[in-house]
């Protein structure tokens, strides 16, 4: 008895010893996939989450926010001014998600953010969309003053024909529609917008919508 009582006593630091080891690592691990700015998930980080997220949830919006006025800020204000709008952001999105569970945020890069919010039923979307942008577009504090920025928000939800695909195929054509939409909100000055069809009706360049920032058309010789 006094064998195992004298093995339980040395052996407990080190068990201690790997438990702090194990979670320490997580945290490391954890870490590595949150953008160190905003703490968001980063974009690999992001679709395992979401996918796991639109396989257990039937109404899921897939939500894309592009940031409008942003480099006006960088250019008025300087680098900590646009950082703190990211951050702004940031904070904005995990608040407005926070009464969601199996809510997703990410910041995908830039001041490009996306989200993916299991909904009770779809006609909560548009208090979802109204809601984000209200947080997002309100005022932050930096360096004494209150700034702001715009947001163009762009949705789709989850229908019975992106339910038969893998939740990793649902979760591309939900982004790709969503970017459709959060164009069409750019496009009439900011907002909120929702795909109304299930197809992408923009040509695509490299899995994104032709004409978006990043992306072109190669041409062939004697191409018109």
């Amino acid at each position: 008895m006094s064998e195992l009582m004298f093995a339980a006593a040395t052996g407990m630091p080190l068990v201690a010893g790997w438990s702090v080891h194990a979670l320490r690592l997580t945290r490391r691990i954890e870490a590595a996939r949150r953008d160190p700015l905003s703490g968001l998930w980063t974009r690999g980080a992001f679709e395992t989450l979401a996918a796991r997220t639109l396989a257990r949830c039937p109404h899921v919006a897939v939500v894309l926010v592009d940031l409008d006025g942003f480099k006006e800020v960088n250019d008025d204000h300087g680098h900590a001014a646009g950082d703190a709008a990211i951050r702004s952001t940031a904070a904005s999105l995990t608040d407005a998600l926070s009464e969601s569970s199996g809510a997703v945020a990410a910041r995908l890069g830039g001041d490009e953010f996306a989200a993916v919010v299991p909904l009770a039923h779809p006609i909560a979307l548009p208090w979802l969309l109204n809601g984000l942008h209200g947080e997002i577009t309100a005022p932050f504090r930096h360096a004494g003053r209150d700034l702001g920025v715009g947001a163009s928000i762009g949705a789709a939800l989850t229908s019975d024909l992106t339910s038969q695909a893998r939740p990793a195929d649902a979760l591309a054509l939900l982004l790709r529609l969503a970017d459709e939409a959060m164009y069409a909100a750019k496009r009439t000055g900011g907002g909120w917008h929702y795909a109304a069809t299930i197809s992408p009706t923009a040509g695509t360049t490299a899995g994104r919508r032709t004409g978006r920032p990043g992306t072109h058309t190669t041409h062939r010789k004697g191409a018109a």
